[in-house]
């Protein structure tokens, strides 16, 4: 038969094993040791088999086999234990009920094009997707009250296989949702609950609502492969980041439109608590911001003044350093969709206004993701102190005339969650030698841990990698050459003795797979070093348009086939979260060398070095705050060369000196016992102060104390008696918008400095200020001083209020205050004029300004 039908079974627990259905089906699993061992010891070959997916398995018990566990009481026992330690984890108050104050919220959404939770849930692509899992995991475990909301794939992004000539090679297997660990969200007669966008023609757009248990968190995930929808709809949610702009479009106004309506059918059907803010992480979500609004709009507000409400509770994320990163539209598509009945009350030009380029740089007629989200998000911010500066630059004209420190854009530096990435066998060492399985927060610097015991950890998990990397080497001949036996050197791929260096991730051109083999003699020599040799394991997917991503797999797989160096390197296909189980722990060594500043984050590092593997990155991302000088080490950033030949030319050649004549010499460097003593203090060192710094805990507190409670207060305040400060603020910005123009500083006198200023002088500023009709309650009027420099620039500027004088005439102010010189050295002062109001959460949230000339 060419086709067949398709459908899973689910199998029938005995009554006594009963609590393994909630076990399996909570996502929890997924980072509690104690449940995998209790799933693996039901049959070690299916857990196997089924690629640790407890549903799976149970899926292919035989009755027989669950018949002898049900009697046996000792296996019943951990049964009932675990059901019930995963309810005292679902109910417990947590970090969050216990230290946060009532000001925080009750419920946030958290929206996200892709969740990388578990291998077994194919729905994520690479660090943005396990970034937006691990962020739930970590509130599941602080009892952090998120809802989830993303889009259900039933391909996921794609499975890769590499050809014989090394060019990678794309498949789609279709998910079977009966066979994961989901559930559909239904109404009280058992109907499938669903949501419905309005498109263009008369048609409609529907969705059914999986919902998948992550712990404590519920995420809702879309899924359009449903009977009432026309066939070409049925494929919108088809591949994640498939198909063109149309297609895109589509995905983004599910995504957003109708991720809300799923979190409100949630709230009707359900004791879920309404959200009192959402988080957008990264602009493909963006447009929940607008069904937001139209519905306060159907609550009787106008556009600008529910635009108020929803700014005030949104947070938005943005992981892109690159302007080409970002999603756009043609403003003409954008057009077409919402000259619909999707969004009641909503007109098309305040949805194109919200997204449009126009400011200095950008383009006409293109609808921007990420300013729409920066334009509905009084909040934001990015995913390392440099991404935060790379994106106060990067989307500075909209605030045009204030300073790059000035935009409205902070940073929370990613963190990963260590209860899944952290091996079994390290988890295992703090228990038993420092008495917590938290690594995150264990005394690595105790003398109960003996170097000879981190070493011996650190052995075992390279031989745990070589042995992965063996069997999927072999797997992957199978599958091209089926029937015929491995080639005998597979037996030696890899040495478990050998320094070991990892690179991982995604393929874009600006990660720079292919800057190891600049030099290829030089990597040869590195490799096959008699003394001191290296080995390296590579790991990546390209995006399936992207041929030249597809080009630089290619020349490296190549380079890793010849007959000496195959030992010595190799290139691992299908890139995902059970590999990267093993990658990270198994790696001495994780090298990073993207274009600095393109590295938002990296978090692939993050995980190697919570299993005390040592960094080789240039300073990009989180290793630019991090990096220590003892933790790994920095390749040196070629900033000022030539052109990007010469760039990569230094760069790789500094990577060259520093494996040869730094790393390896010093893991090779024994004493009597075998252990590398220098390189197991860098372990020690790695672990003691980066583990918690990396953690997705300490990440998503900071989410909840920096964004989410101020957020929350603010949408509070700004909602009360029935948005009157929405209303009034509303009014406030259009009066002080429609005056701006004309507000000026006409005048600014200063003294009180001696001819020759010394440090403990008092500067006395005083500031004319033209107001237009504003009051001088509606502005703040700054002296900004520091060191000057070249261009008319300060560095690290302070600021002091001055404070309203009698005013000299109709729309004349004046304004005073006092500066304390209190360093010496270049001394640079100006005088500016910003709108001021308590809802504000940044003097330059309305982009106006105005300064002395």
């Amino acid at each position: 038969m060419k086709a067949i039908r398709r459908f899973t079974v689910r199998t029938v627990l005995p009554d006594v094993l009963a609590p393994l259905e909630q076990l399996a089906t909570n996502l929890r699993w997924s980072w509690h040791l104690p449940t995998r061992r209790l799933f693996e010891d039901l049959s070690p070959q299916l857990w196997e088999s089924s690629k640790h997916d407890p549903i799976g398995l149970l899926g292919e018990i035989e009755p027989a086999r669950l018949h002898e566990l049900a009697a046996d009481q000792d296996f019943v026992a951990r049964v009932a234990e675990l059901g019930r330690d995963l309810h005292t984890y679902l109910t417990e108050p947590r970090w969050y009920q216990q230290t946060v104050t009532e000001a925080a919220p009750s419920a946030i959404g958290y929206f996200s094009p892709e969740f990388g939770i578990a291998a077994a849930l194919p729905q994520y692509s690479g660090g943005l997707g396990i970034l937006a899992g691990d962020h739930l995991k970590s509130a599941s475990d602080l009892g952090v009250p998120i809802i989830g909301v993303g889009l259900f794939y039933r391909s996921g992004y794609f499975a890769q296989s590499i050809s014989p000539d090394g060019w990678q090679q794309e498949s789609y297997p279709v998910l079977d949702p009966d066979g994961l660990p989901l559930s559909v969200l239904r109404h009280p007669d058992g109907s499938a609950a669903q949501v419905a966008l309005a498109l263009p023609g008369d048609r409609a757009l529907y969705a059914r609502i999986w919902q998948v248990a992550v712990g404590r968190i519920r995420l809702l995930l879309l899924d359009t492969d449903i009977p009432e929808n026309e066939d070409a709809l049925r494929s919108v949610t088809d591949r994640l980041y498939g198909g063109g702009g149309e297609h895109r479009l589509l995905q983004e106004l599910l995504l957003g439109i109708g991720g809300v309506r799923a979190i409100k059918l949630l709230t009707e059907l359900t004791d879920a608590d309404a959200p009192e803010l959402y988080h957008t992480n990264e602009g493909h979500a963006g447009f929940l911001g607008l069904e937001r609004i139209s519905d306060l709009i159907g609550d009787g507000l106008s556009f600008d003044e529910a635009l108020q409400v929803v700014r005030a509770g949104t947070v938005f994320t943005t992981h892109t350093p690159v302007p080409a990163g970002i999603d756009r539209f043609d403003s003409s598509l954008v057009r077409q969709y919402f000259s619909t009945d999707l969004l009641p009350g909503v007109s098309v030009d305040d949805v194109l206004q919200l997204g449009a380029e126009n400011f200095e740089g950008g383009t006409d007629d293109t609808f921007n993701m990420a300013v729409m989200g920066l334009r509905l998000g009084q909040r934001a911010n990015g995913v390392s102190q440099l991404h935060g500066e790379v994106s106060r630059g990067m989307f500075g004209a909209l605030w045009p005339g204030f300073d790059a420190d000035d935009v409205p854009i902070t940073s929370v530096t990613n963190g990963v969650h260590a209860p899944t990435w952290t091996d079994p066998a390290l988890v295992a060492l703090a228990r038993d030698r420092l008495g917590t399985s938290d690594t995150t927060t264990a005394d690595w610097a105790s003398e109960a841990v003996s170097d000879a015991d981190l070493w011996s950890v650190r052995n075992s998990m390279r031989q745990q990698l070589v042995t992965d990397a063996r069997a999927r080497v072999s797997a992957a001949w199978g599958e091209q050459n089926p029937g015929i036996r491995d080639p005998a050197w597979f037996s030696q791929l890899l040495d478990p003795n050998v320094l070991t260096i990892g690179f991982a991730r995604r393929v874009p051109t600006y990660k720079r797979l292919t800057l190891m083999l600049h030099d290829p003699e030089r990597l040869r020599s590195l490799l096959l070093s008699p003394e001191h040799p290296v080995q390296i394991v590579i790991a990546g997917k390209s995006h399936p348009a992207d041929d030249e991503g597809k080009r630089l797999i290619q020349k490296l797989v190549e380079f890793s086939q010849e007959p000496e160096i195959r030992k010595r390197m190799v290139f691992l296909p299908n890139y995902d979260i059970a590999m990267a189980q093993l990658l990270y722990p198994g790696t001495d060594v994780w090298l990073n060398n993207p274009l600095r500043p393109l590295e938002a984050c990296g978090t692939s590092g993050m995980k190697a070095a919570l299993n005390g593997s040592l960094n080789l990155s240039i300073l990009d991302g989180w290793w630019a705050e991090f990096y220590d000088e003892e933790n790994g080490w920095a390749i040196p950033s070629a900033d000022s060369a030539g052109d990007s030949a010469e760039r990569d030319k230094l760069e790789a050649n500094s990577m060259y000196d520093l494996i040869e004549h730094q790393i390896a010499p010093r893991f090779y460097d024994r004493g009597d016992d075998g252990v590398p003593t220098r390189w197991v203090e860098s372990i020690r060192h790695t672990l003691s102060t980066l583990s918690f710094e990396l953690s997705a805990d300490r990440m998503v507190r900071e989410y909840v104390q920096r964004l989410y409670v101020p957020s929350a207060a603010a949408h509070r305040t700004i909602s009360a008696e029935r948005f009157a400060p929405a209303r009034a603020l509303a009014a406030w910005k259009s009066r002080v918008t429609a005056a701006w123009p004309q507000v000026s500083v006409t005048h600014v006198e200063s003294g009180g400095v001696d001819a020759v200023p010394q440090v403990g002088d008092e500067l006395h500023v005083r500031a004319h200020v033209n107001l237009a009709g504003l009051t001088p309650a509606d502005v703040s009027v700054e002296v900004v001083y520091g060191r000057a420099r070249e261009n008319d620039r300060l560095e690290n500027p302070h600021s002091v209020e001055l404070v309203p004088s009698p005013s000299v005439g109709d729309h004349l102010a004046q304004f005073a205050g006092t500066v304390t010189l209190s360093r010496a050295g270049s001394f640079g002062y100006n005088v500016r004029v910003v709108p001021r109001h308590p809802l504000l959460a940044s003097s330059a949230e309305l982009g106006l300004i105005a300064v002395a000339s």
